[in-house]
């Protein structure tokens, strides 16, 4: 079944720090997708947001006031098909890839593959539950040649 995945760009900073964005995001969730052929539903919307839009969704939809580097909103089940929905705050990400020397590509990539996987059902809410998650991230991530991004950084 194909999966549409439709990119939306909220802040103008995503395309300003990476021109090919939408191609970045698209190849990372396809990536998690194609490893699913058994998928069921139509659709994937992926929000590429200002910090102030996410912190808006997390405290709106999760208590909390503070904005995170990626949301998830799995759908229930709906006629339409749809899987759900991705947000991610630009100011966010690019400190933390900034903080863990990586290219704003990778982690952005990173964490669309995390949020995708979110959708599909997959958590980190036990030690058992992150370790698959991990491997598969590391999996898709190593497909996208992106290195390993819970790997320690090499010491100077």
């Amino acid at each position: 079944m194909t999966i549409t995945v439709d990119i939306e760009i909220e802040d103008e900073a995503w395309t300003k720090a990476e021109p090919d964005v939408e191609a970045l995001v698209w190849r990372a969730a396809q990536a998690v997708l194609d490893a699913h052929e058994d998928i069921e539903g139509q659709g994937i919307v992926i929000l590429l947001a200002a910090d102030d839009s996410v912190q808006a969704l997390n405290r709106d939809f999760r208590q909390k006031d503070y904005a995170t580097n990626v949301l998830s909103f799995p759908s229930p089940p709906n006629p339409e098909g749809q899987i759900g929905d991705i947000a991610l705050a630009f100011g966010v990400c690019r400190r933390e890839a900034a903080e863990q020397g990586k290219p704003l590509a990778h982690h952005l990539q990173h964490l669309v593959a995390h949020g995708v996987l979110h959708l599909l059902g997959y958590d980190h809410q036990d030690d058992g539950e992150a370790e698959a998650m991990e491997a598969f991230e590391r999996e898709i991530l190593a497909s996208l040649d992106i290195p390993d991004p819970y790997a320690e950084p090499a010491s100077a």
